[in-house]
């Protein structure tokens, strides 16, 4: 089947579309990307899209118009990347779409003082997508696992597994998108092996620093050229490397409920009170994310796995400083690039769900219980039939 992958992720930069040629069953699928494209997000919509993530005050009426209006735009990006890439749309079997996380609340949490309940928000309505491109789409993956006793994240580990095993090196595939999250693959390891987490915040501080220094002008902090003119303040370090999360043990997800938005804005005013410019504070939570992951490989992969490889993906990988103070914290442990495996680092999520959607429509489970901690496997997603019907290549 060739299948249509879709992802945006935590930093609400974009949308990523992976075209992948897949045949098979886990755990020996066959694939093969055919091309990579990206659509970015119109200010406006991203603006709307991080207000909500952040915890600004909304409405149902909100909620339930970005949902269809991002429906729209991921239909938009499936249609784009079959044009940019000349893949005739009709050839599309399926489509695997995570949509655009809002809200997610991996462990229990009191709910208006009365209960506990985890939860998790993804939108970007399937039924649009399907009904724009008239393909068979897949979408809302977490909630499947979320009812099992899981966290609904992180779901790669999954495609990790089928992309990393070996029987003789132990490896650790790292995304650094808006949060960084390890899926770890010792030698020889079967699928119950398998455990992942996220580690903490992957890019998305910097964003939120860049965006409110420059008052919107710009999104990140390329290529790290403006937290390299600043200096690394080891006090602030410090502080945040005492975040409690960081101590606790696996399965656990995080996103902007804790290094969102107000996280930003209370480094800027330590900086400001502790007259540090803002270059520096930049700098300082640039260098956070490498040594925060750097910690939990001593905490928790290192006492139960030998590591020779770490795979890293994301947008966190093409940052300059970030990479070279992980390899430093890590000797022993090779760092290499997700595109020496065939699959570019910006395309590694986008591939996964459109992994995830093939096996979920074959109605295999692809959830991975060591990872999410739910008490058993789980079909994951939900399915909106197109107008074209049975995707092809379907047995």
């Amino acid at each position: 089947m060739r299948v249509l992958g879709m992802m945006s992720g935590t930093s609400a930069d974009g949308i990523d579309v992976a075209i992948v040629q897949i045949s098979g069953a886990a755990p020996s699928l066959l694939t093969r990307l055919e091309g990579h494209y990206q659509l970015p997000f119109p200010d406006y919509i991203r603006a709307r899209i991080l207000r909500l993530a952040n915890g600004a005050e909304t409405t149902t009426a909100e909620i339930s118009e970005l949902n269809f209006l991002l429906g729209e735009t991921f239909a938009r990006a499936a249609i784009g990347a079959c044009r940019d890439l000349r893949v005739p749309l009709g050839s599309i079997s399926l489509i695997g779409s995570h949509g655009q996380t809002v809200f997610h609340l991996g462990s229990a949490a009191r709910f208006q003082g009365k209960r506990r309940a985890a939860s998790t928000l993804q939108i970007g309505e399937t039924s649009v997508i399907a009904e724009r491109t008239g393909i068979t789409t897949i979408g809302d993956f977490r909630t499947a696992d979320m009812a099992a006793g899981g966290q609904g994240a992180p779901l790669i580990p999954f495609v990790d597994y089928m992309l990393y095993r070996d029987p003789s090196r132990g490896r650790v595939a790292l995304n650094i998108g808006g949060i960084a999250n390890v899926t770890v693959i010792p030698a020889g390891a079967g699928p119950e092996d398998v455990f992942a987490f996220d580690t903490g915040p992957g890019n998305m501080i910097i964003d939120a620093l860049m965006e409110k220094i420059t008052h919107g002008r710009e999104a990140y902090d390329q290529d790290a050229c403006f937290a390299l003119s600043g200096r690394t303040i080891q006090e602030l370090l410090i502080r945040m490397m005492r975040e409690p999360y960081l101590r606790k043990r696996p399965p656990k997800s995080t996103g902007r409920e804790l290094f969102g938005a107000q996280y930003a804005q209370m480094l800027l005013a330590w900086g400001h009170h502790h007259h540090s410019g803002n270059a520096d504070v930049v700098r300082t939570a640039t260098v956070f994310t490498p040594l925060s992951i750097a910690d939990a490989f001593r905490r928790f992969v290192i006492p139960r796995a030998h590591i020779h490889e770490l795979i890293v993906a994301g947008g966190g990988a093409r940052n300059p400083l970030m990479m070279a103070q992980l390899a430093a914290a890590l000797p022993g442990i090779e760092v290499v690039p997700a595109s020496r495996f065939g699959v570019p680092v910006e395309a590694k999520e986008a591939f996964g769900f459109a992994l995830l959607a093939y096996e979920t429509y074959h109605g295999r489970p692809s959830s991975l219980p060591s990872a999410t901690g739910a008490k058993h496997e789980a079909v994951l997603g939900k399915i909106a039939y197109g107008r074209n019907g049975k995707p092809k290549g379907h047995n």
